[in-house]
C-alpha cells in the first residue's frame, strides 16, 4: 500500500478535483469498465434488446386505394382510415372495374372504392376498427365487403343518421358472410 493507502498497481496524482487515477491509472480503469460493461451485455442481452425493441413505434399499416378523383365519400373514408393509424396512399383512376376484377369482388357487391392492405381487399366503407380486427386475425378470406353506400358508414355520415348495414366476408369463390353487423 502506498502512503496514501492505495493500490500500488493503479498510480495516482493530486489534481483540482482532488487524488484521481493518472493517465496510466485512468486507461486500467477505462479497459476494467469496458469489461465490466461486456460481461453485463453477454450476460443479459435480452433485457437490452427487449428494451430497444419495445421502444420502437409499431409500423402502421399500409392501405392502397382505389377510388375516382370525384367522389367526396372516398375522400372522407380515406381520412377516416388515417385517424384511425392506417397509412393510406390514395390513387384516382377513371375506371374501378379493373381493380375490382384483380381482387374478385363480384359486381353485385361492388361499391365506389376498393382499397388493399396486409393482402386483403377491403371493398367500399369498411370501419377502420373493423379492417383492424381482420389484420389481427387473419382469416382465410379474400376481405371485407361493404356493398353500396350505407348512410352512417365511414364516410357516408349525415347528421346522426344511421342505416344498419353489415360487413360481409368475401371468400375464395364469391361466397359471403357476415363478418359484423354494425
Amino acid at each position: 500500500m502506498s502512503p496514501q493507502g492505495r493500490d500500488e498497481k493503479t498510480r495516482w496524482r493530486a489534481g483540482r478535483r482532488g487524488v484521481v487515477p493518472s493517465a496510466r491509472g485512468a486507461a486500467a480503469w477505462r479497459r476494467r469498465i469496458r469489461g465490466i460493461l461486456a460481461a453485463v451485455l453477454v450476460s443479459f442481452p435480452s433485457a437490452f434488446l427487449g428494451v430497444a425493441a419495445s421502444a420502437a413505434p409499431p409500423i402502421p399499416p399500409e392501405v392502397t386505394v382505389y377510388k375516382t378523383p370525384t367522389c367526396g365519400c372516398c375522400v372522407k373514408w380515406v381520412e377516416h382510415l388515417e385517424r384511425e393509424g392506417f397509412l393510406v396512399r390514395s390513387i384516382d383512376v377513371v375506371d374501378l372495374a379493373p381493380y375490382k376484377a384483380k381482387a374478385g369482388i363480384p359486381e353485385r357487391l361492388g361499391a365506389c372504392h376498393t382499397a388493399f392492405v396486409g393482402g386483403y381487399v377491403v371493398e367500399g366503407h369498411v370501419p377502420g376498427d373493423a379492417v383492424k380486427r381482420l389484420l389481427a386475425e387473419k382469416p382465410a378470406i379474400v376481405g371485407l365487403v361493404v356493398p353500396g353506400m350505407p348512410i352512417g358508414s365511414p364516410g357516408m355520415e349525415v347528421g346522426s343518421r344511421k342505416d344498419p348495414y353489415a360487413i360481409l366476408a368475401l371468400g375464395r369463390n364469391g361466397e359471403t358472410s357476415v363478418y359484423e353487423r354494425r
